[in-house]
């Protein structure tokens, strides 16, 4: 992977733990000047002193904020001059629960953080893109793709992103820019640790995340990073509008763990 993203600027969203930690590294291994763009800015410049050596730059941004992702994008652009791609990782992922017990309030949080968040920095971004003929990725689920129980909101999100990718990878192969998603199954992160303690019996989770992966565990970020670096290398040049498995065929160990 080393220099696959050389002299390429990546804005990449929650990218100061989790799987955007591990894109951010992989991003930097791979000569790419990563902006971290995070929610908690300590922790943004914590990661990039710590995991970057200080290459790059740690911006303050809430996704779910217009005039915040704005800002960022704006920063990014008097720093750089340029935007080769925009990851959309940013996420979360509570409540753990069905439809009927999700409140108004936590709905619209999932939606304005997990989904409006790519309508506004595809909104501020484009013009950039358009520049560089850049491309955008987009972290969805499996979930999108095969449902999952008591998560109906974060469901909904990963669905919708995962069409919305298809429609701007469409929309935009006009100006060159490519629109994929990636989609983990479980994968080790603060967010999926958080979800494990939601449950009902969390050593019964843990053992489940590991029972779904055909490959026979649930893996920590770096997986989905080297698959992240391929997608926005130019060895993926004619790749647009796929939503991409790393799941380790958890696509399959759920009918597995089903049927056993």
């Amino acid at each position: 992977m080393m220099g696959e993203l050389a002299e390429k600027v990546i804005f990449l969203t929650g990218g100061a733990q989790g799987i955007g930690r591990a894109c951010a590294i992989a991003y930097a291994r791979a000569g790419g000047s990563v902006v971290i763009a995070d929610i908690n800015l300590d922790l943004a410049k914590a990661t990039l002193e710590r995991d970057l050596q200080g290459n790059g730059l740690a911006i303050q941004c809430d996704v779910a904020s217009s005039e915040s992702v704005r800002a960022a994008i704006e920063q990014t652009l008097a720093h750089y001059g340029k935007i080769d791609a925009i990851h959309n990782n940013a996420a979360i992922s509570r409540p753990s629960a069905p439809l009927h017990e999700t409140s108004e309030e936590q709905w619209d949080a999932l939606m304005a953080t997990n989904l409006k968040s790519v309508y506004y920095t595809t909104f501020y971004g484009i013009d950039a893109l358009k520049a560089s003929r850049g491309c955008i990725l987009n972290t969805a689920s499996m979930v999108g793709v095969l449902g999952q129980e008591r998560h109906a909101a974060y469901v909904a999100t990963k669905g919708a992103m995962i069409a919305l990718t298809k429609a701007m990878a469409l929309d935009y192969a006009s100006y060159g820019i490519r629109v994929n998603a990636i989609c983990p199954a479980a994968v080790w992160t603060p967010l999926l640790h958080e979800w494990v303690q939601d449950q009902p019996d969390p050593a019964a989770a843990r053992q489940f995340l590991d029972g779904i992966h055909v490959l026979g565990y649930c893996p920590d970020g770096d997986v989905v990073a080297d698959a992240a670096v391929f997608l926005l290398s130019e060895r993926a040049r004619f790749i647009t509008g796929v939503a991409l498995p790393v799941s380790g065929g958890a696509e399959l160990g759920y009918r597995r763990i089903a049927a056993g």
